[in-house]
């Protein structure tokens, strides 16, 4: 697969042609009903559309969703066309509307976009499902724009089937370094925390979100996926609106950072994706989160913001117990 010549330091994660062969292996896919208990787990190598009739009813507790966008774009040979707004519009719904199948009455679901997509995502979401929120996160990455603002965001929609659904808020609160911190009159700190690396507060999620690194060559989470969620991203999402034992869907698997995650947080999985060779590199990701499952950004049960932590040495991977769940820096952002 990888003919690219790369720097000595770079990191991405690649596939030979053995571990192509031997991945393939463990690759699913469906051609009747199946159930949940011989699906969790698995990737599904497989277009979304031929899969979806044979995906079982209710059985998932989060849906995350990263569609392409409606731009001319190029995925390892496979190629998607950019749609006028209402195609676009369509093509969501062709999807979309028959996942509400698959999902527990208490599901939550979030759904990846663009500026230009944005409305389009929430004009066929809320057809279906309840409206809570739009996360708008810092994507600083890609080159200036001459004559236009330079776009470096993008949102994410969460829905959720019913009023009831999970929200684990203090699994997602944010770290971050204090400016102007506040001390009583004995000097002690006031709704913060003194430590050798400086002042640091708590703070609780909101929908902008500035913390988040791109993933790139030197990132041991990066691949030559050319739209790869960042799994500190992922993780939000999964911390919030999931619980251990949960049950997470991707049905645009992409090279695997939905799964990948879930597994490293103790959710069980299930991803769909079409093209084999990014099916290939999801499974040796989840090969390697057997081995170290640390999530950039993260530690000590909360996420830190960007380049706030006291120690930015890179340490030796640590594996933790699978019921503690407390995931650990291992760069620095």
């Amino acid at each position: 697969m990888d003919e690219k010549r790369r720097a000595p330091r770079n990191r991405t994660i690649t596939l030979d042609d053995a571990e192509h062969v031997e991945l393939a292996e463990r690759l699913v896919r469906l051609d009747g009903p199946i159930t949940p208990a011989s699906l969790i787990g698995r990737t599904v190598c497989q277009d979304l559309f031929d899969a979806l009739p044979h995906l079982p009813s209710s059985f998932v507790d989060l849906l995350i969703v990263d569609p392409p966008y409606n731009l001319d774009k190029s995925f390892h040979g496979g190629a998607f066309k950019r749609r006028s707004d209402r195609q676009y519009v369509e093509w969501i719904d062709s999807w979309l509307e028959p996942l509400r199948r698959v999902l527990k009455p208490s599901a939550s679901l979030y759904v990846c976009c663009d500026w230009r997509c944005s409305s389009a995502v929430q004009q066929v979401g809320e057809r279906y499902f309840n409206v809570q929120n739009r996360i708008t996160w810092e994507r600083e990455k890609g080159r200036g724009a001459l004559r236009n603002w330079k776009n470096c965001s993008e949102d994410i929609w969460f829905f959720t089937v019913s009023r009831q659904y999970t929200f684990n808020v203090d699994a997602v609160k944010l770290k971050r370094r204090v400016m102007a911190p506040y001390t009583t009159e004995d000097g002690k700190p006031k709704d913060w925390d003194r430590t050798a690396g400086g002042g640091f507060r708590l703070t609780h999620p909101s929908n902008l979100w500035t913390d988040i690194s791109v993933p790139f060559w030197s990132m041991p989470e990066n691949t030559d996926h050319p739209t790869q969620k960042p799994e500190k991203l992922i993780a939000k999402l999964i911390l919030a609106s999931s619980n251990p034992g949960d049950v997470i869907l991707d049905p645009f698997l992409g090279s695997g950072t939905t799964s990948v995650v879930a597994k490293k947080l103790g959710r069980r999985y299930v991803g769909v994706e079409m093209d084999e060779t990014y099916c290939c590199l999801a499974e040796k990701r989840l090969g390697l989160a057997d081995h170290d499952d640390r999530i950039q950004g993260y530690q000590d049960g909360v996420f830190w913001e960007r380049n706030s932590l006291s120690d930015r040495s890179e340490s030796a991977p640590k594996k933790r117990s699978r019921a503690g769940r407390q995931p650990l820096l291992f760069e620095t952002e």
